[in-house]
């Protein structure tokens, strides 16, 4: 027997070892992983920390026996462009594998094709998953419609139809561009443009709903030459940027907010082709804090979303559903935080 070839095995980590390095019991660990004891969210926290530092791993074949249940989550979206990059949404899936892996649930990713909910009838129907996440969340949305058919858990990052009945967690994008129209208003601008999304754009339409109630507030007046829609990109963004500044002078703008970061920087490049020094001669707010807008010549003044929350309470309340336990709150509304830069 040659003995040298063998590999080594790694030892298995234990609800013990989680305890240890937590400071707490191992009937603590074993109660707060499985849902079945309230503690402080800073016991907790150093409990699900310890878990994931120490790769804690429940005894997976024996516990799907007993529960029948496959501890696995699928997590869908709606796929972007391919030179594009959705930072936000990478955020929150990070978020949510951590949550996730430290109660020994696992996530399955997968594509939303539009307008088929193939997938999701076969993951269902074989029992590979145990409940959904929902992304890229649109109007008469036909996920929402048939899971709710089915009577399958899920939870949906984002809001559809206000008369559908579901839950959800969401960013509260009408109060983020609220703040940021009247960030800008606080300034003294009165000519606000606003660079949007397509009118179909659930989470577009939420977030200039903010920006009109903002000017109707202070009794301004919204040119319909001012509103720019178009997809989510930095080239829609310069361009929409730079036919703002080529209005009249007496209808042209003195400042911008756009519905995310991406489309903001877009238009920063505008006026820097046109000579113009944004945060002196032109104000620009963006949304979503992009990791890349505190770095930028000027850095940007953004909405931040509270991702990794939403990414956390996500996962709280499908685990929750999907384990039949009480749900404090079915649908939850989280409000975004306006961090002040250089370009206003």
């Amino acid at each position: 027997v040659r003995l040298h070839n063998r590999i080594p095995m790694t030892p298995q980590v234990t609800l013990k070892s989680v305890a240890s390095r937590a400071n707490v019991s191992y009937q603590t660990v074993s109660k707060v992983l499985n849902g079945k004891l309230e503690v402080s969210p800073e016991t907790k926290q150093r409990i699900l920390e310890a878990a994931s530092d120490l790769g804690y791993r429940p005894n997976q074949i024996a516990r799907n026996m007993r529960v029948q249940r496959s501890f696995m989550i699928g997590y869908s979206w709606v796929q972007v462009a391919p030179d594009q990059v959705n930072q936000i949404l990478d955020q929150f899936l990070t978020s949510m594998v951590r949550e996730a892996e430290a109660a020994g649930y696992h996530l399955l990713p997968f594509q939303f094709k539009e307008g088929r909910v193939d997938d999701y009838r076969e993951l269902i129907d074989t029992g590979r998953v145990d409940g959904f996440v929902l992304s890229s969340v649109n109007y008469d949305d036909p996920r929402i419609e048939f899971l709710m058919e089915r009577n399958f858990p899920f939870v949906a990052f984002g809001r559809s139809n206000p008369e559908l009945d579901f839950p959800y967690v969401d960013v509260d994008g009408a109060d983020g561009l609220r703040q940021a129209t009247e960030h800008l208003i606080q300034r003294g601008h009165q000519r606000i443009a606003a660079v949007a999304w397509p009118i179909d754009s659930r989470v577009g339409n939420d977030r200039m709903l903010g920006y009109f109630q903002a000017m109707k507030s202070t009794g301004l007046d919204v040119n319909p030459k001012w509103i720019e829609r178009g997809e989510g990109s930095f080239e829609f963004g310069r361009e929409a940027a730079l036919r703002l500044f080529d209005l009249p002078a007496d209808e042209r703008p003195t400042s911008l907010v756009a519905l995310n970061d991406t489309q903001a920087i877009g238009a920063l490049h505008a006026m820097r082709e046109r000579g113009i020094e944004v945060g002196r001669d032109f104000a620009i707010v963006g949304f979503d804090d992009a990791p890349m807008s505190q770095y930028l010549i000027p850095p940007l003044t953004t909405i931040r979303q509270p991702i990794r929350e939403a990414g956390h309470k996500c996962t709280e309340l499908i685990l929750s559903l999907v384990e039949g336990k009480p749900i404090k709150e079915k649908q939850i509304l989280l409000s975004p935080l306006l961090i002040e830069r250089a370009s206003t």
